[in-house]
């Protein structure tokens, strides 16, 4: 696995999809399956990249690991404003702030390694913490659904110890 760049990103404002779930009921596919049809209803678009947004309660945060902790998903593309919001999606602002970004390779299947380096090895060794806010995965040009040579980046919110 690769160092993380560390980016900070501003306020983004985004336009979807969202469910709740947690990692054992997880209706991700679910989800994305009912954005998908939207995506080029969605007006003042910035790019063509999607983002899948998990935001956790604030209460519970991140810590503690626990695969039956509900969380909201969010299936959306970021937009300039929100005007003229298609029926049947939801607005969402994504706080932005201080983030380590890693690139995933593979299909889903793949992300148990990649979150295990992450949370398992690059985190406790870092100079950040886990912050309290969204996390999320850019889908941008490399990203190719279930495929090995897929690419995409896992956006980490942190904080300097």
């Amino acid at each position: 696995m690769q160092t993380p760049r560390i980016e900070t990103t501003p306020e983004k404002k985004l336009v979807g999809k969202s469910l709740e779930m947690t990692l054992v009921e997880n209706k991700t596919h679910e989800l994305w399956k009912s954005f998908m049809p939207y995506r080029s209803k969605i007006k003042h678009r910035i790019s063509t990249d999607l983002i899948s947004i998990q935001v956790y309660d604030k209460a519970a945060g991140f810590n503690g690991f626990d695969p039956h902790a509900k969380f909201t998903k969010w299936a959306a593309a970021e937009v300039s404003n929100f005007d003229h919001l298609p029926e049947g999606l939801g607005q969402y602002t994504l706080q932005g702030g201080l983030y380590a970004v890693f690139i995933h390779k593979g299909t889903p299947a793949d992300f148990p390694k990649t979150f295990q380096f992450i949370f398992g090895t690059w985190l406790p060794q870092s100079p950040y913490e886990l912050d309290n806010r969204e996390h999320f995965e850019l889908l941008g040009d490399k990203y190719k659904n279930n495929d090995p040579s897929s690419e995409e980046e896992v956006w980490v919110p942190v904080r300097r110890v």
